[in-house]
């Protein structure tokens, strides 16, 4: 009997988009339109929300992957929402802004408590890394345990990211969101706490955790020998390789 169902599309990052659609174009909304000779803070907030709102959902539909990070994404975003629209006192989009990175950085830093760290969904696992041939290699040497001890440090390393994160984003919007919440001055405050988050706070956290990659790739060469190749994922090193030992 044929399959006659679709397959699911494959997910490749596309990091532009992303920043286009969740950050400069919702950015742009609330610093140009919220004025009342526009679409008034209510309108813009609204239409702001909808493109990164909007987006999540329509990944989500498409690919039909669920991804915890972009459901707090998602929350992160209504919360916004809600903060303008019920006109709260602004200090609570300083506490939400601080929050949601803080949350993940809790939970990276309980599942060391775990059977399963964080850092194998975020960064050691199959799509990103060998783990198969590095497993493989790491019991050859009698090096398991060691690297069990440096994947535990790097997901401390993990975990201070988000932490650091969760505090710039706090000094952020203290120090730019100071007008009433549902006004126009609030959305334009917004728009702009939110094109600066990027290079104060997301190209450092990137930085960060290249760092933390750089550290688990001389920990794994250093312990296996493998190569940059070798230990990077790919799939013409998902096949077999020749005899077995």
């Amino acid at each position: 009997m044929t399959d006659t169902r679709t397959p699911t599309p494959e997910h490749k990052p596309r990091p532009l988009i992303d920043l286009l659609i969740s950050i400069l174009i919702p950015s742009l909304i609330l610093m140009k339109l919220s004025g009342d000779d526009h679409l008034g803070a209510d309108g813009a907030l609204m239409l702001a929300l909808a493109f990164p709102l909007g987006w999540g959902l329509f990944e989500l539909a498409k690919y039909r992957k669920f991804n915890w990070i972009a459901l707090l994404g998602l929350v992160s975003v209504l919360l916004t929402g809600g903060i303008g629209l019920l006109q709260l006192d602004p200090q609570w989009l300083a506490v939400k802004e601080a929050a949601i990175p803080g949350i993940i950085g809790l939970a990276v830093l309980g599942s060391t408590r775990t059977r399963f760290p964080l850092i194998r969904t975020l960064l050691y696992n199959p799509k990103v890394i060998n783990v198969a041939k590095v497993h493989e290699q790491l019991e050859r040497n009698g090096q398991t345990a060691h690297f069990e001890t440096r994947l535990l440090r790097a997901t401390y390393f993990l975990s201070a990211t988000f932490f650091f994160s969760s505090f710039m984003n706090y000094v952020l919007a203290k120090w730019i969101v100071k007008s009433p919440a549902g006004s126009e001055a609030f959305n334009a405050e917004l728009g702009r706490m939110t094109l600066l988050s990027y290079p104060m706070i997301a190209i450092p956290s990137m930085l960060m955790m290249m760092a933390i990659f750089y550290y688990l790739w001389r920990t794994i060469h250093g312990l296996t020998g493998l190569g940059l190749e070798e230990i990077v994922a790919s799939n013409t090193h998902d096949e077999p390789t020749g005899k077995q030992p």
